[in-house]
């Protein structure tokens, strides 16, 4: 399967939340905001197939070594960080 990494237009700053899915008992579903879809156009197209890869690195040296590596790669585009928060009210 061949993929292409989505690329955003503008920079993107956006607090969102997690839903619960009673079925699968857990924080599961992220619902993106009209904000970053209109980011990524892409994400309309309701007949194309989108999916994604999470890396979590577990210090700041593994995350930099990453980045250096993403950047000796001449990648055209930049990962999507996403922070997840426990808020409370």
């Amino acid at each position: 399967m061949d993929k292409r990494i989505l690329t955003p237009r503008n920079l993107i700053k956006i607090n969102g939340k997690l839903s619960y899915s009673e079925s699968l008992q857990s924080w599961n579903t992220i619902r993106f905001k009209k904000e970053l879809v209109k980011e990524f156009p892409q994400l309309n197209e309701k007949r194309s197939k989108f999916s994604y890869k999470v890396i979590y690195y577990r210090n700041f040296s593994e995350f930099e070594k990453a980045v250096k590596d993403l950047k000796n790669q001449k990648s055209e585009s930049l990962p999507l960080l996403l922070f997840l928060y426990k808020d409370t009210d």
